[in-house]
């Protein structure tokens, strides 16, 4: 049988079409994670140079100024230091239990962001269960902690990983039982859905005006999730002995330090789009009619403005929290506790009960 060479060189050029298509197409899906990847990172330089700068002006003192412009690039300068110091192992602990914690409590973190509408066409993952897939994935992070405590092969490490494993567990049942409630309000845990349920009545159809408790419980069970003050008892940075991260130096101790801050800002993200709107600017028509008029017309334009909507709303909640840090001070473990399971659980329950019950009602 003869074969063409023209026909060769047809299946030839159309193999290397297909291969190229498989290539574009790895790119294309590749671009916004790598895109929301940068775009977290630079978020928590934000933040961290946000606290330093808000905890000196409540303090009275000067904060971070020679790093960079007023400051701002004194988190970078910290994390390449970190990048640099020698990574030490403890010599009688479980190495690979010490080494994989931290990577845990990051990773399971960042996955929660693959849920977050940052506009309504900027999402990676738009499911119908999104805030309860944030809430499976959030719970394996004190599985990290628990694995750094007892690697550590350090009594203190371990107490501090078991701390915070029962601080995780007293104050997700809430958080979870808070998300529930606006799931039912909202006819769907779809993290979009949630935020065009909110969209209907402008500011005054905000969750936060529906589910006021909901939202006070809410906003103590993050700040508890995220170990903040004055719930930071897992890691009391004033204590001789930092709880779980007692034996780790260099990059180690650097993951644990961004996931803290990486949880916040997801928490102040969840805030945002279960409680405040979303990215919807919840101003009537007649204040900003040009607005509306360009963001109808341009969609890469109206996707900018709903980004920016949402961040504005973000770190208005991160003030809140960087503040409380700096205000009040930390409870004792058996108030943490008491907090969690005899008064949020309990006014949880009823707040959802309450909404089944408005649900049942309106039917």
């Amino acid at each position: 049988m003869i074969i063409d060479t023209t026909e060769i060189q047809t299946i030839n050029s159309f193999s290397r079409l297909e291969s190229l298509k498989e290539v574009y197409g790895i790119i294309w899906i590749l671009v916004p994670i790598l895109t929301l990847v940068l775009g977290i990172t630079l978020g928590v330089l934000v933040i961290v140079w946000l606290e330093r700068e808000i905890s000196a002006g409540i303090q009275q003192r000067i904060g971070p100024e020679y790093a960079g412009p007023f400051g701002i690039l004194q988190a970078l300068a910290d994390g390449t230091k970190l990048l640099f110091k020698e990574n030490l192992l403890p010599s009688r602990g479980d190495t690979r239990l010490f080494s994989i914690g931290p990577s845990i409590a990051v990773i399971s973190i960042l996955l929660s962001y693959s849920v977050i509408p940052f506009s309504y066409r900027l999402i990676l993952a738009d499911l119908s269960i999104g805030v309860f897939l944030w809430i499976a994935v959030s719970s394996l992070a004190p599985v990290g902690l628990l694995m750094s405590g007892y690697g550590s092969n350090n009594k203190y490490s371990f107490l501090g990983g078991l701390r915070a494993a029962a601080q995780s567990i007293s104050y997700e049942i809430p958080l979870t039982l808070c998300v529930l409630s606006i799931s039912l309000l909202s006819n769907s845990s779809s993290t979009v859905d949630i935020v065009e349920a909110q969209s209907k009545y402008g500011f005054w159809g905000w969750n936060l005006w529906r589910q006021p408790i909901g939202f006070i419980v809410f906003l103590i069970s993050s700040l508890a999730e995220c170990e903040r003050l004055p719930f930071d008892l897992p890691e009391a940075e004033e204590e001789l002995v930092a709880g779980y991260q007692t034996e780790y130096s260099g990059i180690k101790f650097g993951l644990f330090y961004v996931a803290s801050y990486l949880n916040l800002l997801v928490s102040s993200l969840f805030v945002t789009v279960l409680y405040f709107g979303g990215w919807n600017l919840s101003l009537p028509y007649i204040l900003v009619p040009e607005l509306f008029d360009i963001k109808k017309k341009s969609k890469v334009f109206g996707t900018i403005i709903d980004i920016f909507i949402t961040l504005a709303k973000t770190y208005l909640f991160l003030f809140i929290s960087i503040a409380t840090r700096w205000t009040l001070p930390r409870l004792r473990i058996d108030q943490l506790l008491n907090l969690g399971w005899k008064f949020l659980l309990p006014i949880s329950l009823g707040n959802l009960l309450l909404t089944t019950s408005s649900q049942l009602l309106s039917l």
